[in-house]
């Protein structure tokens, strides 16, 4: 048996969590080259990409000082059904509220009562990230500063979310991602991204 000691291996966990801080860094490269104390930054991309890890480290690491607003998607969307109201939930009460400089004001949706909850306030002074799949279309493309398109490959992605969600998903997996789908064919969002993220 050999003496020499085991060499260590890298975890998928690692491997993203690489992969998460790199696009960071790219982000807040394309960050400290805009001139906006309140920056808008969408994070769109298929289930289990990656887009809430991305989302919480951007947070962070966030290149200047203050409070950063971060808004999931999976908070709005009306159901499963509710990808393509979601989005325009967010653009309506949150993008362009922002984008005007006035406060917004959007409602978590409640998935155990599908219903709607409490209201959140959205501070258009600060920076905001807005993140879910089918946030960056031609519409929220207008009212943000750097749109990123976060993709993986598809058995990666359904792993995680099902280990995320467990069998609160597994029976709706394939009713939401025909409607990522179909956002995809329509705004073709890998293509108008300012910064394109692979993740393993």
């Amino acid at each position: 048996m050999s003496s020499a000691p085991s060499r260590s291996r890298s975890t998928p966990d690692d491997t993203l969590t690489a992969a998460s801080q790199a696009a960071v860094a790219r982000i807040v490269r394309e960050l400290r080259g805009l001139d906006a104390l309140n920056p808008v930054v969408l994070i769109d991309g298929q289930s289990g990409a990656g887009k809430t890890r991305l989302a919480a480290a951007l947070v962070r690491q966030w290149p200047s000082s203050g409070r950063v607003q971060l808004v999931a998607l999976d908070s709005i969307y009306p159901g499963w059904d509710g990808l393509e109201s979601g989005v325009e939930i967010a653009r309506q009460d949150i993008l362009v509220p922002h984008a005007r400089g006035l406060m917004g004001v959007w409602r978590r949706h409640d998935w155990e009562t599908d219903a709607p909850a409490e209201a959140h306030a959205v501070d258009p002074s600060l920076p905001l990230i807005v993140e879910g799949s089918g946030i960056i279309t031609a519409q929220t493309l207008r009212l943000s500063d750097i749109a990123v398109w976060v993709e993986a490959p598809e058995e990666a992605r359904k792993r995680r979310a099902l280990l995320r969600d467990g069998d609160t998903y597994r029976p709706h997996w394939d009713r939401w991602a025909a409607q990522e789908r179909a956002h995809i064919r329509a705004d073709e969002p890998a293509q108008h991204a300012t910064i394109v993220v692979a993740m393993p």
